[in-house]
């Protein structure tokens, strides 16, 4: 892990990136849950040392167990807790709402109490993985909540188009237009 975190500087450092993404990977049912938690921690503090001088962010992302099960991280509380105990600024999550709406909804509440942590949002309406209003996510309301908190950093256009060619364009820049006019 360390030699790939040391690896993954030197890459950020040649394309000037400034986050990189870590899932950490399946839980073990022969370990407490409690223990694995430890080792997150422990692994992602020395991740966070190799990654904080050269200003580089770790965003650990919550993935939903039904497209992905198995994993450790699901949740954004979790996410939360983990990044407060490595205590970093190198220790973020990105919070993919499409994952998060399936795994637990409650997306705004959830945004507020995770805020200090998040770095950056993967966008996808449920169900589908599509563009914004092709599913269940209001993403006006989202959108018109992270303006008012002053939020100016990554929205990831993670998902597909609903429609296919120059149509689903279309109907993608449409769909951002609408969310974004509050």
């Amino acid at each position: 892990l360390i030699k790939k975190m040391k690896s993954g500087v030197e890459t950020a450092k040649r394309t000037n990136a400034k986050w990189a993404l870590v899932v950490p990977g399946r839980y073990n049912q022969r370990m407490e849950w409690d223990y694995q938690t430890a080792n997150v921690i422990e692994n992602l503090k020395y991740c966070a040392e190799i990654l904080e001088p050269a200003g580089v962010v770790m965003v650990i992302e919550p993935l939903n167990p039904h497209d992905h099960p198995g994993l450790f991280l699901t949740k954004m509380p979790q996410a939360y807790s983990i990044c407060r105990a490595v205590n970093s600024p190198s220790c973020k999550i990105v919070d993919d709402l499409y994952h998060q709406q399936i795994t637990e909804g409650n997306l705004i509440p959830n945004i507020d109490r995770s805020w200090s942590e998040i770095a950056a949002f993967h966008l996808g309406d449920t169900p589908g993985r599509k563009e914004p209003t092709t599913g269940e996510i209001n993403y006006k309301n989202i959108f018109k909540y992270l303006h008012e908190k002053g939020y100016k950093d990554v929205l990831c256009m993670e998902h597909g188009n609903s429609k296919p060619g120059k149509e689903g364009e279309i109907a993608l820049i449409e769909a951002y237009k609408t969310v974004d006019d509050f």
